[in-house]
């Protein structure tokens, strides 16, 4: 099988009948990183030692009978998530180095299942920005176009999975850092309702909005990853006690019945890319095929979403981010003279310039004298956000949306422009400040670039959307398409 090509699903079959082993499978995949990892620049750190030692084991637990749907298969991880063993830097000179004695829970549910480490993906730095730009390391280069950006800030693992260099990957989304990067490269990305994943041991940005999700090949392996990943952990207080179905085996069943609902909000027409805009309507009338019914609602708050975002988490990222003052955590200047000379200097090298921007932001909104103008008001109007959705979702079991405006931008062609950059988010943003769960999954190609649409859902309605996405999938040749850099490799 062609490294490109590994899906969950496919690679089970060839461990079931032992045509491939797990460590056989390793080796090949960590050939394909150092193949095509010069120009792509997807990792932070592989740790190909260990993942070869969690293949054996897997291989060995295979013997013995074990017959766990992820064991052995290869996983990258977004460089926010603690791992044991392997750094976790957050793709921040302030935590240069740095190897957390734990796992986190995410990453120790899916070691307990077998799967094997490959090492940890490229990020924004602290997971603020829509590009990878804003590591303090370097950028990935989007697969399907190494001049572009791979979207942000789980870009590593986007770009990782769509060139074959891992068969699954890790990501978080706060303001859509999963789903935008899935569009931008052309896989799929799956953020669940807050509280389904535990955060524990997910270094924070912003702790109402950050939650840990996937970025997969198809629909079917996101499902198999968050049955395993999913439900309450004692040591996260926001963890919710809902039970985790089997969400791969509820995949299956068809649209008859179902209603989609498109929010006129979403289909402005400004600012959406009519290629864009034509493959959403192209996917709309997939479903229609299918049998969903498609209705329109309305999100009349919509239009607040960016304003109120950029409040709440720069609020929060200013808090979270504190605790690094070159004293108690992270990086400690070696001149600095006194703790106000350590707090000042160690901050100012350790965090790049988005960083700086969001906490100055954050700190501005939360002051005296602009908290209730600014932090209250935008919480208030978070609220409003999620009586829109409740609301919604008493007309339709699920929402169809554009995942991103554009297809992938050009590196550097926004990194001056802040209100640029944050707009690529505007379509994503909405549904963290509700706390619920969303996907996106390949929908067309708008001049050669993948394009993404989003399915929307209520809390803890994985299920409902991970199926409306694999009737999609299932009906349609997106989920096959293969960027350049696979083609190139294998023909």
């Amino acid at each position: 099988m062609c490294a490109c090509r590994h899906t969950i699903a496919e690679i089970q079959v060839a461990l079931q009948t032992g045509r491939t082993t797990s460590v056989a499978l390793t080796r090949e995949i960590l050939d394909r990183i150092d193949q095509v990892e010069p120009e792509l620049r997807a990792y932070l750190h592989l740790a190909s030692d260990l993942a070869l030692e969690a293949a054996q084991a897997a291989d060995r637990r295979r013997s013995d009978g074990e017959d766990h749907p992820l064991l052995g298969i290869p996983l990258a991880i977004k460089d926010v998530l603690c791992t044991r063993g392997m750094p976790t830097t957050c793709g921040s000179r302030m935590l240069e180095g740095f190897r957390p004695p734990y796992d986190a829970t995410a990453v120790a549910r899916l070691r307990k299942a077998g799967v094997v480490p490959l090492g940890k993906t490229n990020t924004d730095e602290f997971a603020m920005g829509s590009s990878t730009e804003n590591s303090g390391f370097w950028t990935t280069h989007n697969p399907w176009d190494l001049d572009r950006v791979p979207g942000g800030s789980s870009g590593g693992s986007a770009a990782a999975v769509a060139a074959g260099a891992a068969v699954a990957a890790l990501g978080t989304d706060t303001g859509g850092s999963i789903r935008q990067p899935a569009a931008f490269c052309g896989v799929v990305g799956l953020k669940p309702t807050y509280g389904r994943v535990s955060r524990h041991g997910l270094v924070a940005f912003a702790s109402s909005l950050d939650q840990a999700g996937v970025l997969t090949a198809t629909v079917r392996d996101a499902a198999l990853l968050l049955e395993t990943m999913a439900g309450h952990d004692p040591l996260d207080a926001t963890s919710a006690k809902e039970p985790v179905p089997s969400y791969a085996s509820l995949l299956d069943g068809g649209l008859q019945g179902m209603r989609l609902g498109v929010a006129r909000e979403y289909f402005p027409g400004d600012g959406v890319d009519p290629a864009v805009r034509d493959a959403i309507q192209g996917a709309l009338g997939v479903w229609r095929d299918l049998g969903a019914e498609i209705v329109e609602v309305s999100l009349p708050h919509t239009e607040y979403a960016l304003p109120v975002y950029y409040l709440l988490a720069p609020a929060e990222a200013s808090a979270n981010l504190a605790r690094y003052d070159g004293v108690r955590f992270g990086f400690s200047h070696p001149e600095a003279q006194d703790i106000w000379d350590a707090y000042r200097m160690s901050r100012e090298q350790g965090f790049g310039p988005e960083v700086k921007r969001r906490i100055m932001l954050g700190a501005y909104a939360l002051s005296a004298g602009y908290y209730d103008a600014y932090y209250l008001k935008a919480q208030k109007v978070r609220t409003l956000i999620k009586q829109d959705f409740t609301q919604a979702f008493q007309q339709c079991d699920a929402i169809i949306a554009p995942t991103t405006p554009t297809t992938a931008f050009r590196i550097g062609e926004k990194v001056d422009d802040p209100l640029q950059m944050y707009m690529a988010d505007v379509f994503t943003l909405s549904l963290n400040l509700a706390g619920l769960c969303g996907i996106s999954i390949p929908c067309g190609l708008a001049d050669g670039l993948p394009v993404g649409v989003q399915v929307l859902g209520d809390a803890f309605q994985e299920a409902t959307i991970l199926r409306v996405a694999h009737s999609f999938e299932q009906a349609t040749p997106w989920h096959r398409m293969r960027p350049p850099i696979c083609r190139d490799a294998h023909g």
